[in-house]
């Protein structure tokens, strides 16, 4: 699968500390084969002059998933959670009152989250969304 000039993407992180998050951009250019310049909507340049425009590759790139509405999340379910400018890859281990708690296996990190800051996990393959196959999803 392509991506055009204005289509909105995530692009996985390839830097260390970051592996496992994705970040919104819109597709600038694509000027060759399978690489593209994409600018974040979230992260800005070193100066913060502006949106951080970078060159990546196709591999790195995945359209923003398709909104799946829930109600609640359960213990075990993998999610995508917003947090430092992108969404994490992760697993609900529990709640107190509307907090949920994330597992970030890559970090070893736990935190709190409200569902507002949470996502259905889904995974991009073979140019389809499937489901994450990890816990149950309450809808």
């Amino acid at each position: 699968m392509g991506f055009k000039r204005g289509d909105v993407v995530e692009v996985a992180s390839k830097d260390e500390g970051f592996v496992g998050s994705y970040y919104e951009a819109i597709v600038v250019c694509q000027p060759l084969k399978k690489d593209y310049i994409v600018q974040y909507k979230t992260l800005m340049r070193d100066d913060h002059s502006g949106p951080l425009t970078e060159f990546v590759t196709l591999d790195e790139l995945r359209p923003v998933p398709p909104e799946i509405p829930v109600s609640r999340f359960d213990v075990h379910d993998r999610v995508d959670a917003y947090s430092n400018d992108g969404w994490w890859v992760g697993k609900i281990t529990g709640k107190i009152g509307a907090t949920y708690f994330v597992y970030f296996e890559l970090s070893g990190d736990e935190c709190g989250y409200g569902i507002s800051d949470l996502r259905v996990h889904q995974d991009w393959v073979d140019g389809k969304w499937i489901r994450s196959k990890e816990g149950a999803i309450s809808v």
